[in-house]
């Protein structure tokens, strides 16, 4: 075969089911044993899979289908990134700019709104969010963003509206009900220190939305997360909902930059800045390679002290993300230069089970799921 793919029987069996919000009947009694025997294999503190986006190895990203196809797989949480809206709605987009992940340059009663913005100082040219009020924003459609990678989502082009946020939550209570168990979402702030420098701020918008939804309470099934600081910050003092510190292998938080704050992303990932973080944050969110790095023949190399650290400090680490095809893989994991094909992602997988970590975001849910079925045994 010209590449393996994982999941194929599941993917088989989930096509007997609706990915765009209607059940195809009611849950048998099978289907209901099923769903018990997943949740048995992920017990109260066993490691957490985050469908990363949703399930985007298989549905273009941050649509409903993705989302309930990640749920339908089996994880508990999935992750939705937001952004605002001209009209004060978030929605969920990986970025503002929604030039590659719509069909927005197809319209063109949307030409004129394209522009550049300097966004957190990257000089960006397209089409943002801010521009559209939510109704405008549902006459587009998504398409795949990574088409080289992922050619087969592009079947499913222009087949999906863009969600708001509260379209993902009542998704998430319907499927919770059906399938018997608590489901979950990790809404992430984008870019707040730009949204803020332009009077459309996110975090009141989101505070609002949990507060609705009965999700602001230390055990709610909802995990702010963010790469800046101070919102989080601010967040931990307005809401009781748990927190999950973002960083990244290089640079400093936005607002950092935008004040002045000489720290970078290394200094939070010291054993003083995981305390500072721990005072407002229970969980940390690391790139994969500040748990296991790289050596200088891009092969997977030796854990860091991260996770021990982080762990004194009291926090749980979540790293991202996880992905199957080659190019997102370790050069030793790889199966071949195919953009398109997937690599042995269970040893990477594996490894940073090892490592300690307390679950991670994937953009296959169903391969993390039986990474982590295999390491526990069950």
């Amino acid at each position: 075969m010209k590449r393996k793919r994982v999941g194929l029987l599941a993917l088989a069996g989930l096509a007997l089911l609706s990915v765009t919000g209607v059940a195809a009947g009611s849950a048998s009694a099978a289907e209901s044993g099923s769903a018990d025997a997943v949740a048995r294999g992920r017990g109260h503190h066993d490691p957490v899979i985050i469908g990363h986006r949703g399930a985007p190895g298989y549905r273009p990203e941050h649509t409903l289908a993705s989302y309930e196809l990640a749920y339908r797989m089996g994880v508990d949480w999935v992750d939705v990134d937001l952004v605002p809206t001209k009209d004060g709605q978030l929605v969920a987009r990986h970025e503002p700019e929604i030039g590659g992940t719509t069909d927005v340059a197809k319209h063109p009663e949307f030409a004129d709104r394209k522009k550049t913005v300097v966004l957190d100082g990257v000089t960006t040219t397209g089409w943002f969010t801010q521009d559209f009020t939510l109704a405008e924003l549902k006459t587009l459609r998504a398409v795949e963003r990574i088409p080289q990678n992922r050619p087969h989502n592009t079947l499913y082009n222009g087949r999906y509206q863009i969600a708001s946020y509260q379209e993902v939550l009542d998704l998430t209570k319907r499927l919770g009900r059906e399938l018997h168990r608590t489901l979950g979402t990790y809404p992430e702030v984008k870019h707040s220190t730009f949204f803020q420098s332009i009077g459309n701020p996110t975090e009141p918008k989101l505070v609002a939305i949990l507060k609705r939804n009965g999700l602001d309470r230390p055990d709610a099934p909802a995990i702010i997360q963010s790469f800046e600081v101070s919102n989080l910050i601010a967040l931990h003092k307005q809401v009781r909902t748990p927190l999950l510190q973002l960083t990244s292998a290089s640079g400093a938080p936005a607002d950092f930059v935008a004040n002045g704050d000489k720290r970078t992303y290394a200094d939070l990932v010291t054993p003083q800045g995981l305390r500072e973080v721990a005072k407002y944050a229970k969980y940390l969110g690391p790139d994969k390679a500040q748990v296991i790095p790289r050596d200088k023949n891009d092969n997977l190399g030796t854990p860091t002290a991260l996770v021990a650290d982080a762990h004194q400090a009291g926090l749980k680490v979540q790293p991202y993300t996880f992905r199957n095809e080659n190019p997102f893989l370790p050069a030793n994991l790889r199966s071949s230069a195919e953009p398109d094909a997937y690599g042995d992602v269970f040893t990477e997988e594996a490894a940073f089970f090892k490592a300690g970590v307390d679950g991670f975001f994937a953009d296959q849910p169903d391969t993390a799921l039986e990474s982590l079925h295999a390491f526990l045994g069950r």
